[in-house]
């Protein structure tokens, strides 16, 4: 067991714990929990280091989890090392250093997908690919101006969804929506269309913005329609994440409906 905080491992992970740039730099995510792990396991493969904190040992789901890594033999640090690295206020007693899953090629300018610009909130990227994930969306594009999709508030929001997803980061979004072979829809309020009037069940581009500013002239000039989620009395916004569910399931109820009628 490791206690000393002068270890070589330690001082190596407590950086990329702390530092998004050397993470950027080295390639790098930190899974924090046993889900997240479990998820990572599940599609991707071994993780490059795992540690687990000294009570964690006795944990059955930390267990199943250490049998999964075949070779990888996880490092057990003193659970006050463990503290200090866990970015969750009860660490659950696992952690691992992953590669960072990158998409691979361009953005296919056919597939339905999700295009944000500038989301800020880590909690509201999270869900919004958690969402994604959910309704059978494959494709995530990010504009330049968007939080880090790697960053461990983000993976813990996503409790997974980013292991089944292509999530494109530093994305030109406006020419890739001028080019997109589909339908471009980009929500606003107030529109003069509503959500629940347009086809979206062929290859459609959903466009979100930014938490306080919306989206930017250049994207709603660039989409095929501008619709709104119809809100009841005076509410005139929704939380950007609550609002990419909405649209999301409901695309997702109308690739179902011909099922279900």
């Amino acid at each position: 067991m490791i206690t000393s905080s002068e270890n070589s491992h330690f001082k190596q992970l407590l950086k990329l714990v702390r530092s998004a740039r050397a993470r950027r730099e080295e390639g790098v995510s930190i899974l924090d929990g046993v889900h997240l792990l479990g998820a990572y396991l599940a599609t991707c493969g071994v993780p490059r280091q795992v540690v687990v904190s000294h009570s964690g040992l006795a944990n059955a789901e930390i267990q199943g989890l250490i049998a999964a890594l075949g070779s990888v033999q996880p490092l057990v640090f003193s659970d006050s090392l463990f503290g200090r690295l866990s970015t969750v206020e009860t660490p659950t007693g696992i952690l691992a250093a992953v590669s960072t899953p990158r998409a691979v090629g361009a953005p296919d300018p056919a597939a339905a997908c999700v295009a944000l610009e500038d989301i800020q909130d880590p909690g509201n990227l999270g869900s919004i690919l958690r969402s994604a994930a959910a309704a059978g969306i494959r494709q995530v594009l990010l504009s330049r101006g968007s939080v880090h999709a790697w960053s461990p508030r983000v993976l813990r929001a996503g409790m997974g969804a980013h292991f089944m997803l292509q999530i494109y980061e530093q994305c030109e979004l406006e020419p890739f929506l001028r080019a997109y072979h589909g339908l471009v829809v980009a929500t606003a309020h107030p529109a003069q269309t509503s959500l629940f009037e347009v086809d979206l069940t062929g290859s459609v581009a959903l466009v979100l913005g930014n938490e306080g500013a919306g989206l930017s002239q250049g994207l709603l000039a660039a989409a095929h329609q501008v619709a709104a989620i119809p809100m009841a009395g005076k509410s005139d916004s929704l939380n950007v994440a609550a609002a990419a569910a909405v649209c999301l399931f409901e695309r997702r109820r109308q690739l179902l409906a011909p099922v279900l009628r």
